[in-house]
């Protein structure tokens, strides 16, 4: 086990060497494998990238304040579009991502002023309305997204060269990931991050603390809005092409299957998510052929599949992705001296269970 010798030592993102070595070996990998993979394997973990983006974006409003959205498919739409509009009037690359973001904060911010006088279910009803609306808005609005005929998202450049290959878009939302996932890590364990944590965990006592509960909120819904529309002018260039279908209720159920098979309150728990949740249709399609063919030509099976995986989680893997990952860990350390207990799973208490 390491122990701290220093303060500066409780401060650094990566405490020990063997952290840094794993991390450093990773980024050697991600960086090496666009050169050795096909590139259709190449597009695809750009995909799973963006999805970590959108996933780490609900996972700041969901997971660490306990705020429950099931229309984050809208402030993805907002971004996309608004990123396509501004590269197609001229702006460069970093100041339409920007734009994107600002814009679908503000949709956050519009949303979430409202929306803190209500939690739980009826939030989540909210939010769904929100994004039910937002997609047939961006429908109906021809003259500026081209309605359901959608709109073609011109190629990213910077600083003159092109990145609309599939290596060079690659590192691009590579990139995007992990300046995300800093500004995520930083945050968490700065004075707001840990308002979010208090305003999850019990209102009443946030309050009670001097932490305004309804700052920390719209702050939220903010912040979360900015990233997923950040996400959203990714897949807008991943796609090249938008309509309002791409950002249906569709998206919102796999953001929050993302974070929630991930483990609620972890940002490694909301990447381990997205990659599951990302990959999973290309499985089901090499899955269909191994299938008798009647049960492979079923058009429910997708949404079959879902629903194992989820209610799987749900009935033994409560703490997700990443709570299986830290008893692995937490095994692996003290192998071969393993006791019962380092198996052992704490229950997990609802909220609304605390107190009896």
């Amino acid at each position: 086990m390491a122990y701290e010798t220093d303060y500066d030592q409780a401060r650094r993102l990566l405490r020990t060497p063997a952290q840094r070595g794993a991390y450093g070996a990773l980024a050697l990998v991600l960086a090496a494998l666009p050169f050795v993979l096909p590139a259709f394997y190449v597009g695809e973990l750009s995909f799973v990238f963006i999805m970590c983006v959108a996933s780490l974006g609900l996972m700041t409003l969901t997971g660490f304040t306990g705020q429950v959205s099931l229309g984050q498919a809208a402030f993805v739409a907002i971004g996309a579009y608004v990123h396509t509009l501004l590269l197609a009037s001229g702006w460069p690359l970093p100041l339409s991502l920007a734009g994107a973001a600002v814009a679908s904060a503000l949709a956050g911010l519009a949303i979430g002023v409202p929306a803190i006088r209500v939690s739980g279910l009826h939030l989540a009803m909210v939010t769904l309305a929100f994004s039910i609306i937002t997609e047939h808005a961006l429908g109906r609005w021809k003259g500026v997204t081209g309605g359901h005929n959608g709109l073609a998202v011109p190629e990213p450049t910077l600083f003159g060269f092109g990145l609309g290959g599939t290596v060079p878009f690659y590192f691009l939302c590579l990139a995007v990931l992990t300046a995300v996932l800093l500004v995520l890590l930083n945050l968490m364990r700065s004075a707001t991050g840990r308002a979010f944590v208090g305003l999850r965990d019990s209102e009443a006592a946030a309050q009670a603390l001097g932490i305004r509960v309804a700052r920390a909120k719209i702050l939220a819904f903010g912040l979360s809005a900015a990233i997923c529309g950040i996400a959203g002018a990714l897949l807008s260039h991943y796609t090249q092409y938008i309509t309002p279908e791409t950002f249906g209720l569709a998206l919102s159920l796999q953001l929050v299957l993302m974070v929630f098979i991930g483990g609620l309150g972890s940002l490694r728990g909301a990447i381990l998510g997205a990659i599951l949740i990302a990959l999973l249709p290309s499985f089901i399609s090499l899955l269909k052929p191994m299938l008798p063919a009647r049960l492979g030509s079923q058009l429910g099976l997708e949404l079959f599949i879902y629903g194992g995986v989820l209610t799987f989680f749900v009935l033994l893997e409560p703490t997700g992705l990443n709570g299986r990952w830290m008893r692995l860990r937490k095994w692996l350390a003290q192998y071969p001296l393993v006791t019962a207990s380092a198996s052992h799973r704490n229950k997990v208490y609802m909220q609304s269970e605390r107190n009896r």
